[in-house]
């Protein structure tokens, strides 16, 4: 598709009318590493900066797949979750970019959008690489409001919006749920790669045997969903801020942690888990490994700028994967 970005004059009525009449618009970039939305930084004319999220077709380079009314995983995107979730984070005391404004009513594009502050462009991942020591804090502070996500249940699964409208189906268990994903997006992957078809029964039965350990449960924790130190900005005062959190959720916390432990690496000991299911905790990280093999291959045949990336990405889990079965 031809993708059309934002052009300053495209936001001229939204800043005056949002942010004061007098106000100008000086410089408009649009930040990389989205793939759903567009994250733009606005400059003005008094020397301030505000964010802009655009969710909208051209922004987004995902391919349209199908949702899953009990899969809360899926079709993870869109204004209303956002703001949907923004409010839960608030509640559990999580720092996210303060609201400014949301518009779901197309008055100033062709799209929905929120305006929200700007809290910097430093992210953990750069701090976590460049200065561990000044990480530290942050890191810290991270583990906090994580623990009160983790330790805010309920009763059902699911996405926010949908558990709110009383739309969340409970038709499956969320180990199964999980089952069935990585089911998929092994055989997604095996019509396109020899070596993952070769192993396809092994890696199946891999899947299952690790399901089969797994006891059921019926509490739920407040999860990211996929939360990376680039998930996170620290502003000049070292606060921790947690953004793109449209998948936010009602699920196991062991699957926060499966991830949480492979992108935070050595420092994850620092985010001070709370008491997790080993033998659940397996079969997601091994699920995990398949995802993200799948969607890398899956955004890679886009137009997506870094499509390099992805492929590496998929061939570094590849190898993973079957690692797991031919021991």
């Amino acid at each position: 598709m031809t993708r059309a970005f934002l052009q300053p004059d495209d936001v001229r009525d939204l800043v005056a009318e949002q942010l004061g009449a007098d106000r100008r618009v000086t410089g408009l970039d649009r930040l990389t590493g989205g793939s759903k939305k567009g994250v733009y930084r606005l400059g003005l004319d008094d020397e301030t900066t505000v964010i802009l999220y655009v969710w909208a077709a051209g922004e987004n380079y995902w391919p349209p797949s199908p949702a899953v009314p009990d899969d809360p995983f899926t079709d993870a995107s869109g204004a209303e979750l956002f703001a949907i979730n923004h409010a839960a984070l608030a509640a559990a005391g999580v720092r996210t970019p303060r609201l400014l404004m949301l518009d779901r009513d197309s008055r100033y594009l062709n799209a929905d959008v929120a305006l929200v502050e700007d809290v910097g462009a430093v992210k953990l991942e750069a701090l976590m690489e460049d200065d561990p020591a000044a990480a530290a804090m942050p890191l810290s502070t991270l583990g906090d409001a994580l623990r009160r996500m983790h330790t805010t249940l309920g009763p059902k699964y699911g996405k926010l919006a949908a558990i709110n409208r009383g739309e969340a189906p409970q038709t499956r268990r969320t180990e199964d749920i999980i089952v069935d994903r990585a089911l998929g997006h092994l055989d997604a992957v095996a019509a396109r790669d020899a070596r993952v078809e070769e192993a396809h029964d092994r890696i199946a039965g891999h899947v299952r045997h690790l399901r089969g350990a797994v006891t059921a449960r019926e509490t739920y924790g407040l999860v990211h969903g996929e939360l990376g130190p680039d998930h996170v900005l620290i502003t000049p005062a070292g606060e921790p801020v947690m953004i793109d959190f449209e998948g936010l959720t009602y699920f196991d916390v062991e699957w926060e942690h499966a991830w949480l432990q492979m992108r935070f690496g050595e420092a994850y000991p620092v985010l001070r888990p709370v008491d997790l299911d080993p033998h659940r905790l397996e079969l997601y990280r091994y699920a995990q490994v398949l995802s993200l093999i799948e969607g890398p291959l899956r955004i890679a045949d886009t137009d997506f700028p870094d499509r390099q990336w992805m492929l590496k990405l998929a061939e570094w889990n590849i190898t993973k994967a079957l690692a797991a079965v031919n021991r």
